[in-house]
């Protein structure tokens, strides 16, 4: 997650999700906040606040806080939280930032800094990590490379959902045989209860950990809601 995302199109449609879902339980948010970055457009599609009378309707507080954020330039997680947009009872939101020279001193902070998230989180029944890249696997994840700090590896998924749910983004890839088999491949390697795929505008998919079937049918009816471009995915 990095600053310049908020309030736009992604974030949206998951904050709403996010509400919808968690409603009632006591959320956790692990941002995985990453420094912005300039190289890309990322972060631009508010084109959607323009367009109140198709995009409101969906989920007016949610639209509401975010159009008011985009207005005022006040894009960050700092002024996010504060709105109150989002109904969570926790936040890690540790900038991954370190810049230290040792690859070795790196890995340690960044270990490090994923204990502080799960102290952070842990009085929460439901979590939510949010890494602008999403998942990769361990064997391709080197705690030391800050390229690497823009994913999530999939231990850390799965310490997150120790003995509770966890929704995981993950920003979907050119992988091989496309979209539909990367999501079967990380369900499967997840041993994930069922995913939200969300294709408007790009296409990005929350894996959910042991889910209950309570959460599965508040994921249904915002489906519904969100309609075409949004379905639930099921093992």
């Amino acid at each position: 997650m990095q600053d310049r995302y908020v309030g736009d199109i992604g974030d949206f449609a998951k904050y709403s999700f996010l509400n919808a879902i968690a409603r009632g339980r006591k959320l956790g948010v692990a941002w995985y906040h990453h420094p912005d970055e300039a190289h890309n457009s990322d972060g631009k599609h508010t084109k959607y606040l323009k367009y109140p009378e198709i995009w409101r309707p969906l989920d007016p507080k949610v639209f509401d806080t975010l159009a008011q954020l985009v207005s005022n330039n006040d894009r960050n997680l700092k002024s996010l939280i504060e709105s109150g947009c989002l109904f969570a009872s926790a936040y890690s939101t540790e900038t991954l930032g370190f810049n230290d020279p040792s690859f070795q001193r790196r890995s340690d902070w960044r270990t490090a800094w994923f204990e502080r998230v799960c102290r952070d989180l842990n009085a929460c029944d439901i979590v939510f990590a949010d890494p602008d890249n999403g998942l990769r696997c361990d064997e391709a994840f080197r705690a030391g490379r800050r390229k690497n700090w823009k994913s999530l590896p999939e231990s850390e998924a799965l310490v997150l959902a120790r003995n509770r749910t966890a929704v995981i983004y993950h920003h979907n890839s050119r992988y091989p045989g496309g979209h539909a088999e990367e999501i079967r491949f990380w369900m499967n390697r997840l041993q994930c209860s069922f995913a939200v795929r969300m294709r408007r505008f790009s296409s990005r998919t929350f894996f959910v950990l042991n889910g209950e079937p309570e959460t599965l049918e508040r994921a249904k009816l915002w489906v519904c809601k969100f309609g075409k471009g949004y379905e639930v995915v099921l093992r």
